[in-house]
């Protein structure tokens, strides 16, 4: 539910463009639709080159910000606010991305922060 939104946000912060994950959901019996996604987001990271040039980064510093936005999600104290995040979308009942970005955003804004530094 707000895992794209924590993604896109940690992407953000390490300086990986957001494009680069995608979350879009496709049943058995949508093959096509499935066909499209895939085939349209091939498309995206083509014109985007390899990870790190269209950001430009070296190889090193990529894997450092990569390293860096493991170690953010991978924190107890990112996980636990994530859990409260995603509590309060579904209490909200609100389903858009704009709705459940600002409260990823909202919720975990004090436990990223400390991530980060």
């Amino acid at each position: 539910m707000g895992m794209k939104a924590l993604v896109h946000r940690v992407l953000k912060e390490i300086g990986i463009r957001e494009e680069r994950f995608g979350l879009q959901w496709a049943s058995a019996a949508e093959a096509p639709r499935f066909v499209r996604l895939i085939t349209d987001f091939t498309r995206r990271m083509q014109e985007l080159g390899p990870l790190g040039q269209a950001e430009g980064l070296s190889r090193d510093e990529l894997k450092k910000r990569l390293q860096k936005g493991l170690d953010i999600v991978s924190s107890q104290a990112v996980r636990v606010s994530f859990g409260n995040a995603a509590k309060a979308v579904r209490k909200d009942g609100i389903w858009t991305d704009e709705h459940i970005g600002e409260v990823i955003n909202t919720k975990m804004a004090k436990s990223l922060e400390k991530a980060l530094a």
